[in-house]
């Protein structure tokens, strides 16, 4: 094996693997450096295998709940949560495969090891060094974390992270989640549907806190409607972890209880991969943050080094990083790629129904005194929400008022993730408002209520 490459990626998660296509299409030959599966966490034991559990907790939802209504006759509803883990996992098998295929089908080489940055665009795998003509590229990722300061260390038993989650073969009988971002809404989601009693807890004024305060409204409307309890602006003041299970010292709404489950699901913040990885002999710099500090280029403070992904900064998404990967690889080349816009990065909760959204929120319009004009159309008076029996949200644009450009975009459907890229092409090319209601949306289609909140937003909506 050559020892000598034009680009070296530490990491084959989404960001690395898409840097090394990007890099091999250019010409660049390129190497990398994968400790464990290649899909890094977002293939293996992240995005992929928990997207397969949301859906069997889906149709286990539908079937108990729904079937009837649908004209669907069926027996005793059998739930097993091993079953619906082994398709996970065969799922994200099936991905990890289609990553090493996609390695050899582009000729980059993969080593299998730790790296550890060495000055000179080096980097060392045990007791070999491989060297990189243009370029190191820093892509490894993050690390789910416990909170030791209350004695909420994860010991895989009964405190879990979502490695752990993703594993059970059965869930368990209570389960506290604690953070209800992304992955604490998506897990309470899926624990739910198959039997769990399940306990949201987030120390912030409400779940989903990163996004528009109407999304979060709604999801704490359906979580409660199917009864699970969702505690938000709460404390974890303390914790008694024992074989059998935890119990919570919970301090909320001014009053403190004693929260006794089977287990506690850690899903509060991400732990950088960058200890141990020579950053700092290399003369690679970290923000206050602990982020490796880059430009706009996304060059490291070390001649000839890049950093891609979670690493990199917020927002911690795959496709974010998959994108950074690609415009290092151009740049690397000698391109001049188009630089990203990261506040049109597109934000996915993948909970029933999801929640979706791009730019600004109408609390950031607010705080930050732009004149805006929203535009509002529920799901309730589309056709094909009420088709599917799916009618638990919303879609909500904000505009500017001067030239009717989109500020931001929030959606809360159970297909969001996918309505959401029309307003992501929008706002990438500047389209105002009224030239989204120009394109002929289908009927009827959950699309349709993306054309109705932007006339909404005119003053001008057909069907409310």
């Amino acid at each position: 094996m050559s020892k000598t490459f034009d680009v070296i990626i530490l990491g084959g998660g989404p960001a690395g693997y898409v840097c090394a296509i990007r890099c091999a299409q250019l010409g660049l030959t390129t190497a990398v450096i994968e400790r464990d599966k290649l899909g890094g966490v977002c293939v293996n034991i992240g995005c992929i295998p928990s997207k397969a559990l949301l859906h069997s907790a889906r149709i286990a939802s539908v079937l108990k709940h729904d079937a009837a209504a649908l004209g669907i006759t069926t027996g005793e509803v059998k739930l097993d949560y091993k079953v619906a883990m082994l398709r996970s996992r065969q799922v994200s098998e099936q991905n990890a495969k289609g990553v090493e295929f996609l390695m050899k089908k582009h000729k980059v080489t993969v080593i299998r090891g730790t790296g550890v940055l060495q000055k000179g665009r080096a980097v060392k795998v045990g007791d070999d060094v491989y060297t990189a003509g243009k370029a190191v590229v820093l892509a490894t990722g993050s690390r789910v974390k416990g909170l030791p300061q209350v004695g909420l260390e994860i010991n895989r038993t009964t405190v879990i992270s979502t490695d752990e989650a993703l594993f059970l073969e059965q869930v368990p009988a209570s389960v506290a989640i604690v953070g209800a971002g992304a992955v604490g809404m998506e897990f309470a989601d899926i624990f739910d549907a198959f039997g769990s009693e399940v306990t949201l807890i987030e120390v912030l004024p409400r779940i989903l806190p990163l996004e528009d305060a109407e999304s979060s409204a709604t999801l704490a409307r359906v979580y409660k409607k199917r009864g699970i309890r969702v505690l938000a602006g709460a404390k974890v003041k303390g914790a008694k972890v024992a074989k059998a299970g935890v119990t919570l010292d919970v301090e909320a709404n001014g009053k403190s209880e004693s929260l006794a489950v089977e287990k506690v699901l850690m899903a509060a913040g991400r732990g950088l991969n960058v200890e141990d990885i020579g950053l700092e002999a290399a003369g690679v710099q970290r923000t206050d943050r602990g982020f490796v500090q880059v430009d706009e280029a996304l060059r490291t403070t070390a001649d000839g080094v890049f950093a891609i992904g979670d690493i990199a900064g917020p927002p911690m998404l795959a496709h974010k990083g998959s994108r950074e990967g690609v415009v290092v690889a151009e740049t690397i080349a000698g391109h001049r790629p188009h630089p990203i816009r990261y506040d049109n990065v597109p934000s996915v909760t993948y909970c029933h129904p999801e929640v979706a959204s791009i730019g600004l929120t109408e609390e950031a319009c607010k705080e930050q005194k732009l004149a805006y004009q929203v535009g509002k159309f529920p799901l309730t008076a589309n056709g094909r929400a009420r088709a599917a029996m799916e009618t638990d949200g919303f879609v909500k644009i904000i505009r500017d008022t001067k030239y009717g450009e989109i500020l931001g975009a929030h959606i809360v459907a159970s297909h969001a993730s996918e309505m959401i890229h029309e307003l992501v092409v929008a706002r990438e090319n500047e389209y105002t408002v009224d030239e989204v209601d120009l394109a002929i949306h289908a009927h009827p289609t959950l699309s349709e209520a993306v054309a109705e909140a932007a006339l909404d937003s005119l003053g001008r909506v057909l069907h409310t």
